[in-house]
């Protein structure tokens, strides 16, 4: 085992005693990893941030439930995305029906994505997405679940699914070429 892999467990085994230090030391250490995941979720820092201390809140409540044979930051994304999830539940109404598109955009919508280089080109495009598009792009392309778990995960058809993720990628194919032809200045 590790010197990390033994820290990690140490504090681990705080956070479970209630040592509000220890839980601290894994707030810190993971809040990078954290706020990264909820940023994507999130139209903005101030969202975010709630869907990352709600993230920690429920992981300091269920510690106990950790399998220590998994790595804790895949059991820490879960519980990222599930709180990401719940936050759109209560605070924005996700479409519970579907609007079928012709199928004249449904070939155009086949069209590959425009490339998404990093995290900095990635956040200000999602950031303007619905928060439906927004949640199904991210459910479906960054954490690859299917649009059959997407819908379970949302309470909606899995068609919904597949048309928001559709126009999601329409809609990020738009605004990156707007990006490209009007350029931020860096300076």
């Amino acid at each position: 085992m590790s010197k990390a892999a033994i820290i990690l467990a140490s504090v681990l085994q705080g956070c479970l005693a209630g040592n509000r230090n220890s839980q601290r030391q894994l707030y810190e250490h993971f809040y990078g990893y954290a706020m990264s995941i909820s940023l994507r979720y999130s139209k903005n820092r101030e969202e975010a941030v709630e869907i990352l201390n709600d993230a920690f809140l429920k992981a300091f409540t269920r510690l106990h439930q950790y399998d220590s044979t998994f790595p804790f930051s895949t059991w820490l994304r879960r519980i990222l995305i599930n709180s990401a999830i719940d936050y759109y539940r209560k605070n924005h109404h996700l479409p519970t029906h579907i609007d079928l598109p012709d199928p004249a955009q449904l070939e155009a919508d086949a069209l590959p994505m425009p490339k998404l280089m990093a995290d900095e080109d990635v956040l200000p495009v999602l950031r303007q997405l619905s928060p439906a598009y927004r949640t199904v792009f991210n459910l479906f392309v960054m954490e690859g679940y299917t649009h059959q778990e997407i819908a379970d995960m949302l309470g909606i058809d899995a068609r919904t699914s597949r048309s928001n993720l559709l126009r999601a990628k329409a809609h990020i194919r738009v605004l990156m070429q707007k990006n490209t032809l009007n350029p931020v200045n860096s300076n």
